[in-house]
């Protein structure tokens, strides 16, 4: 149960819980645990340390670490300083890192020790950066956490939240190369966990075990956690993804509730042993952020022994859209390939280039509206405008729905890849590419992946006389961008790209061959 009426907004979830909780665990990780009640004050000194260091309403605290039991005091201490926390992907290169902490305009900054040297490179390219924890502390010149923390005053900061504070702001890829930082506020928020408190796959029970395994620069990890700290379960924090180290805490925690995107589903299946391991604690796996291949799904289920359920979502819905409970799983209903129905709150509409819903199995982009909506794109505006019409976001996804009311993603509207539940745009991926002294022309595609769901292609048009080498292209591209945004292969296209009157690449008709005999043409 999921009492929003005593914690409409995110920061009154510590004082609420410590209240009932105690000292109960509230978080797990490393053999560390936390307290409802530790989780409170913690969260009071750092909000007391943020605002001494002159951090306001309105502003963004940024974040750069893996996944960490400190990030709930963070993120919820700068609620309660009515700043909004921003997480930073760990897997971009120094440049993006730079653009996203100039681009939130952070003046402070919680990083963690592996990104010590990236910010030592880029801190004197972001002008607003004023002030640098290290959470790990070994530093001279930057606070150590611990201490920072430790020496703020524990009483709460007494500042009045409002819906409308922005909380969170998560930084998604762009079609033009350039993230843009999704605001999601504490209304965002609100409706999510009403929703979740609706929906059985979302009910962890006090004391439960829940794996928090998902990088909390995405939704999906943030999320898995603010819903286990307000049902009082117990959040097991997981530094970052080791198949062994998860199947070891399922058996060691006796976890019951996992977010799994199903690139981990599918390597947890492949571990030594697996099927000698112990499952019986385990009550209902959920998967998103790709698809999963029905035999994948099919075997899991047989590994694990426990419920599955589906959910998809974007950043900009709050991580909510459609869901497909455990009893849809059964192959006899036919909707495996389906990603479910909407949330109760959440209306769903597919559309046509004109913004007219299509009828019923038709293909159309798919749109969204509710609560969960977010404020916007930070600072553009444009941007905003482009993707929010009259309230419903258009998720740039194409999909039908069937008979039955559940929603089949069938393309995407726009060309942006997800390979293992990351968003990858082509437009940077050729951006980095194309400067190569090789290469004449470049489109990027995804291309179908039994691991990844999508892994990403090059297809290179050469300069004459030239011959550009796998290798070498997707080697120089790292130097660039995030390696997971890289080239998995390159194709050499020996004649001009195909272009349409306009001159844009025809990407549909460059992927086309690669997925041909594939039900789901993403």
């Amino acid at each position: 149960m999921i009492d929003t009426k005593a914690m409409p907004h995110l920061a009154d979830i510590p004082s609420h819980q410590a209240k009932i909780y105690g000292d109960q665990v509230a978080m797990v990780f490393e053999g560390r645990e936390t307290s409802f009640k530790q989780l409170e004050t913690r969260t009071n000194q750092v909000a007391n340390g943020l605002i001494a260091a002159g951090v306001k309403p309105g502003d963004r605290v940024a974040y750069l670490g893996k996944n960490l039991d400190v990030y709930y005091e963070m993120l919820l201490g700068a609620a309660k300083a009515r700043a909004a926390l921003a997480a930073m992907n760990y897997r971009l290169a120094p440049p993006e890192m730079q653009f996203v902490l100039s681009d939130s305009e952070s003046a402070f900054l919680f990083v963690s020790a592996e990104y010590y040297p990236i910010i030592d490179k880029v801190k004197a390219e972001c002008p607003h950066l004023k002030t640098i924890i290290a959470i790990e502390g070994g530093r001279d010149d930057w606070a150590d956490y611990t201490k920072w923390r430790d020496g703020q005053s524990t009483e709460s900061p007494g500042l009045k939240t409002r819906d409308d504070d922005d909380v969170i702001q998560l930084y998604t890829s762009g079609t033009t190369g350039l993230p843009k930082g999704v605001q999601l506020t504490n209304s965002n928020y609100k409706c999510i966990l009403e929703q979740a408190d609706k929906l059985i796959w979302a009910h962890y029970g006090v004391g439960e075990a829940v794996i928090n395994a998902m990088p909390l620069f995405h939704v999906a990890g943030v999320n898995i956690g603010i819903f286990s700290l307000t049902q009082g379960s117990k959040l097991v924090v997981l530094r970052e993804i080791h198949p062994m180290v998860i199947l070891d805490l399922i058996e060691q925690q006796r976890i019951k509730h996992a977010f799994f995107v199903p690139a981990v589903i599918l390597a947890l299946t492949q571990m030594p042993g697996v099927r000698d391991r112990d499952f019986s604690s385990l009550h209902i796996i959920t998967y998103g952020a790709s698809p999963i291949a029905e035999g994948l799904l099919l075997e899991a289920a047989d590994i694990f022994g426990c419920k599955f359920t589906q959910v998809y979502g974007l950043t900009e819905t709050a991580g909510a859209g459609t869901y497909m409970m455990p009893e849809d799983h059964d192959p006899a209903r036919g909707k495996l390939r389906s990603c479910g129905v909407p949330y109760p709150e959440m209306q769903i509409l597919c559309v046509d280039e004109n913004g007219n819903q299509v009828p019923q199995g038709e293909v159309g982009e798919i749109t969204m509206k509710s609560g969960m909506v977010m404020k916007g794109y930070w600072k553009r505006p444009e941007a905003t405008a482009e993707a929010v019409k009259d309230g419903w976001f258009y998720t740039g996804d194409a999909g039908y729905f069937d008979e039955e009311g559940y929603l089949f993603i069938h393309d995407r509207v726009k060309d942006m890849i997800v390979t293992g539940g990351e968003n990858v745009y082509p437009a940077e991926v050729e951006n980095a590419i194309f400067s190569h002294p090789d290469v004449a022309d470049v489109a990027v595609v995804g291309i179908p992946c039994d691991k990844w769901g999508e892994a990403v292609k090059a297809i290179v048009v050469p300069k004459p006389r030239c011959t550009p080498l796998e290798a070498d292209i997707i080697a120089y591209t790292k130097e660039r961008i995030a390696g997971y945004k890289c080239p998995k292969s390159l194709d050499i296209h020996p004649e001009p790209l195909p272009r349409n009157p306009s001159g844009k690449v025809l990407r549909r008709q460059l992927r086309e061959p690669y997925w041909v005999g594939k039900e789901r043409n993403v």
